[in-house]
């Protein structure tokens, strides 16, 4: 099994025409993923990649071709639309990729969010990928391993990294999810966290976080009274100055809230192992697995 997306997933690409959109649209369909359609405005009636038929609208895309799942790349200024156009065409998952939407418009889209049946991993988001079995976003899947493990993470290179240590360590991955590095986003670490936990072919847990709000906190406090599987983890930014931005938009500390320190404890105190180090995290795995 996996979470959220599978072999079955109906996907279409918003953005497909554009230089993001056809190469990385390429590459997940070379994966193995079932993409029916794309969309772009002004575009429809055309075809790309193999023959998949290009739409104006997401309504038209998901009436005519039966998708249910979105891949954004769309410039930012943009991607606030497509992404409620997405929640309107009733997707049950959008992936968004695009980096740097303004904070207002995704203050609209978390609440148009509320009440629908579509759930937004990103934005901000490297996307989500079950090894061996479907792709929807931009990560090197060549690092991924099919197995047992479920991968959680704000970064998308910090992610990577993990996976490639996973893989050489001989530890498989069931679905792997990079749920963005904005201050808003739409899935969150326990959103992820309760699906791996309910996931009967996932075995254990690692949690990548970085400073920056409390969503490692929470996840922490989520762990501690609802998971019952293995859990390892790591903070990014443990040397990061106050009131620096550092990488992504939410990676941020702001007084002493949102540090490394404040997660890393929490996330102990949880019982989780937590490496110090990247190059770590691959032993603690091995560290919470013992634990059996």
């Amino acid at each position: 099994m996996s979470i959220f997306v599978d072999t079955s997933t109906r996907i279409l690409i918003q953005g497909i025409t554009g230089k993001s959109g056809l190469a990385h649209g390429k590459l997940c369909l070379n994966y193995g993923s079932h993409i029916v359609a794309g969309v772009t405005p002004c575009r429809g009636g055309s075809y790309v990649l193999h023959k998949i038929p290009v739409f104006n609208t997401v309504e038209e895309a998901v009436r005519e071709t039966g998708a249910t799942a979105s891949l954004i790349f769309v410039p930012p200024a943009c991607a606030a639309d497509s992404i409620l156009e997405a929640i309107d065409g009733g997707l049950e998952w959008v992936v968004c990729i695009t980096e740097g939407i303004p904070i207002r418009d995704m203050m609209m889209v978390k609440r148009k969010l509320w009440g629908s049946r579509t759930r937004l991993i990103g934005p901000n988001s490297p996307g989500i990928i079950v090894p061996g079995k479907c792709k929807m976003g931009i990560m090197p899947d060549t690092i991924f391993k099919e197995g047992s493990l479920g991968v959680v993470s704000r970064s998308g290179t910090l992610m990577y990294e993990t996976v490639c240590q996973l893989t050489e360590h001989g530890y498989g991955q069931s679905t792997c999810v990079g749920i963005g590095g904005d201050p808003i986003v739409g899935t969150t670490f326990i959103d992820v966290l309760k699906a791996f936990n309910e996931d009967p072919q996932t075995e254990a847990i690692v949690l990548i976080g970085e400073i920056g709000g409390s969503a490692e906190e929470h996840a922490a406090n989520y762990i501690r009274y609802h998971v019952n599987k293995p859990v390892a983890a790591f903070i990014g930014g443990q040397t990061a100055p106050i009131g620096r931005r550092m990488g992504h938009a939410g990676a941020i500390i702001s007084g002493s809230n949102g540090t490394a320190i404040s997660k890393m404890n929490a996330l102990e105190a949880a019982g989780v192992e937590v490496a110090a180090h990247p190059a770590d995290i691959g032993n603690a795995l091995i560290r919470a697995l013992k634990r059996l």
